[in-house]
């Protein structure tokens, strides 16, 4: 979870980076260098879950993000201008 983060906000040859890093989020940079911060605000992944930003537009940062369903983030999508969901 922690890498391909920072694989979408930093890799401009990430498949997904336009929608992150392209559009301008970011990983706060304690995360970024250092797995153990990271893990230490978002603690272990429970199961079936995957890390979300509580703000879609908003940085992977402390007071943003948080362990989440398929279903809940499915809920925290933004709609694209052509109505499909990004």
């Amino acid at each position: 979870m922690w890498d391909a983060a920072k694989q979408r906000c930093l890799n401009p040859n990430n498949d997904d980076y336009k929608r992150y890093g392209g559009r301008g989020i970011r990983m706060c940079e304690e995360w970024v260098n250092d797995f153990s911060a990271f893990y230490a605000h978002v603690g272990p992944r429970p199961q079936g879950m995957t890390i979300d930003r509580i703000d879609n537009d908003g940085d992977y940062e402390p007071g943003n993000v948080h362990w989440a369903t398929p279903t809940q983030q499915a809920n925290n999508r933004r709609p694209a201008r052509s109505g499909r969901w990004v």
